[in-house]
């Protein structure tokens, strides 16, 4: 906290988001954020990022400048949109209910066919992993693919026919849904009442936010082992300043386990699951329920919830390498 209140440079973090570009829509009467790095490259293609609770765009601004305009001529480039989801950082709160992923997933739509992409890619995690899924899954004329690290399958699928690795996996997920997800249930269930201490109280938001970082970080005793204390910051003095504690948990009561199970997605598919993430799923959960066309699989040594800030070189890799990949069904 002494770090925070008098040797953390705010400043140079609105800076950077002003280098990369800040911009505002309003899409169904709510404002939306985004930042939008626009790429030199003639040969760049449109890629939407999306984040998730308790993340926000502070997660990508380490990347989305190699991710435009790579040191390496023969890397693929992209250009960059980063929105901010309803109810977190510099977005709108909205007035009314219904903003859940699956309308979030159609302003992402709408959001690139306003600033002229009407085919892109899509990326993300956490609840990003679960938008960009119904991207690729609800609007397959506009999505040539996905790139995900949260590849959700549909409730009630057996382990029989899976590798030790695999039930692992699904024993780890289902341990920390049952053990580790209070703070899920507590949102999903009444995030008002948690809202009000998260904009009340500088020190309990950043506990309640700094407890998932240092829990499913790939670390052993803290997250700054990987990630730069000034990012976690930023994210935290992002939801401070923008009073989205409350409005952000919402995202759960709204969306929480709404995935729709008979959605399937075709366009070509990279997923990747890192080791210390908070949900792992197998492969033939993934590929025969859900994501029809995986064209390249990833399952990494290292990296946990938040690779972008972890791991960022071998993180922008990874993307690079996917959504090539999905480019490559394409032709």
């Amino acid at each position: 906290m002494g770090y925070w209140r008098t040797g953390y440079d705010w400043r140079s973090f609105e800076a950077r988001l002003n280098r990369i570009g800040q911009f505002r829509t309003t899409i169904d009467d709510v404002g939306i954020h985004f930042l939008h790095r626009r790429s030199a490259r003639a040969d760049a293609t449109p890629l939407i990022v999306t984040h998730g609770w308790p993340g926000s765009v502070a997660e990508f601004i380490d990347v989305a400048d190699e991710l435009a305009d790579p040191e390496d001529a023969d890397a693929p480039a992209f250009h960059v949109v980063v929105p901010s989801l309803p109810g977190f950082g510099y977005s709108d709160k909205p007035a009314t209910t219904g903003w859940g992923t699956e309308k979030i997933a159609a302003a992402w739509a709408e959001l690139m066919g306003r600033l002229g992409y009407r085919e892109f890619l899509a990326h993300g995690g956490d609840w990003g992993g679960v938008i960009t899924t119904i991207l690729g899954g609800r609007f397959p004329e506009h999505v040539l693919g996905i790139h995900t690290t949260t590849a959700q399958a549909p409730p009630g699928l057996t382990a029989d026919g899976l590798t030790a690795v695999e039930r692992a996996w699904t024993e780890e997920t289902h341990h920390f849904w049952h053990h580790h997800a209070a703070y899920a249930k507590q949102q999903a269930t009444r995030p008002q009442t948690i809202g009000y201490s998260l904009v009340d109280s500088p020190v309990g938001l950043l506990a309640w936010i700094l407890d998932k970082f240092a829990e499913w970080s790939d670390t052993e005793d803290s997250p700054f082992e990987t990630i730069s204390r000034d990012r976690v910051l930023d994210n935290v003095t992002l939801y401070w300043l923008t009073w989205s504690g409350a409005s952000s948990a919402r995202i759960y009561y709204e969306s929480h386990n709404s995935l729709d199970p008979d959605l399937r997605v075709d366009v070509p598919s990279a997923i990747t699951v890192y080791p210390r993430d908070i949900e792992k799923y197998p492969r033939p959960w993934a590929q025969q329920q859900r994501f029809r066309q995986i064209v390249r699989w990833r399952a990494p040594e290292t990296g946990g919830h938040f690779p972008s800030l972890e791991m960022p070189g071998y993180f922008v890799k990874d993307l690079r390498e996917g959504l090539a990949a999905v480019l490559a069904a394409q032709r």
